[in-house]
């Protein structure tokens, strides 16, 4: 794709129209959910890490929470596995298990950390493990058909707890941190954790002025497929009642809405087959997606 040429004028306007939103979001954490064709297309991750070095080099400080469901089936069909999901959840048996723990935070992980740091960042790869920073329990899906009972999928976690200090000593040290979603459990268990759920508890402990999702929707569609721009959580649970918002979104929408009501100040899910979407959203007065409003 050919970048039109535009005049030095009309590029100074642009750097201009930047500048209150450089001020606001100075020394404000940013959690950035990275997943969806911006991680596979070429062009897309390129886009990607130049948008978080830049928002990093002008005083944000960037989180980065990363996914990797496409490397994941990638794998286990390699190895003859079929990939299940029950409300939007990987099922994850033990030898599921590994192979999400090999792609997740190692593949996928140092893919991204790569991307950033030749992009002229300073990024470091972690996984829940380290430090023990993020740590759960097995997590219990509500069977709608049977109250009583609920759902087993397998190693999959329930954040309990995440702890904030080492997030904040690289943030210190001026690092990116590139964060795989695996959790650890009291007994050194492994889970796989949701990347949407993951983003969205790490911004609200780290108390983030936004927590953006990207995704490859252009962001929450009504029933039509028109974008709505602007959503509170009671509409957001009418869209759910009836069916509008499904599969793959529950989680993404279940943790934004959290987040939203837990001292996130903005919520976003955005269009990551845009090019510098980031940089679209957080320093331009055009929005590419949904901004979930607390209430």
């Amino acid at each position: 794709m050919t970048t039109p040429t535009i005049s030095p004028s009309a590029e100074a306007a642009i750097l201009a129209e930047a500048l209150p939103y450089i001020k606001r979001f100075h020394g404000r954490t940013i959690v950035v959910k990275y997943g969806g064709n911006a991680m596979t297309d070429e062009n897309l991750k390129q886009c990607f890490a130049r948008d978080v070095v830049l928002l990093k080099l002008v005083g944000m400080n960037v989180v980065v929470v990363h996914g990797g469901g496409p490397q994941i089936e990638n794998l286990l069909a390699r190895v003859g596995k079929k990939g299940e999901f029950i409300q939007g959840m990987r099922v994850t048996d033990a030898e599921t298990m590994e192979i999400v723990e090999m792609v997740l935070g190692g593949q996928v992980n140092k893919d991204v950390v790569n991307l950033i740091n030749h992009a002229g960042g300073k990024a470091v790869g972690l996984t829940g493990k380290d430090g023990s920073f993020i740590r759960a329990r097995k997590l219990l899906l509500p069977n709608k058909d049977k109250p009583e009972e609920s759902i087993d999928v397998g190693q999959v976690g329930d954040i309990v707890q995440i702890d904030p200090s080492l997030i904040g000593h690289l943030e210190t040290g001026g690092f990116i941190p590139v964060i795989a979603p695996v959790g650890v459990g009291k007994d050194g268990e492994t889970y796989n954790i949701n990347a949407d759920v993951v983003a969205g508890k790490i911004a609200e402990v780290l108390k983030a002025e936004k927590l953006v999702l990207l995704t490859n929707t252009p962001g929450v569609l009504d029933q039509a497929g028109n974008l709505i721009t602007g959503i509170t959580p009671k509409q957001i649970d009418e869209m759910v009642e009836d069916g509008t918002l499904s599969g793959g979104m529950l989680p993404k929408i279940g943790s934004a809405l959290d987040a939203a009501r837990n001292g996130v100040k903005s919520v976003h899910i955005i269009d990551g087959r845009v090019e510098h979407a980031l940089l679209l959203e957080i320093l331009t007065d055009h929005g590419v997606g949904t901004m979930i409003k607390s209430h």
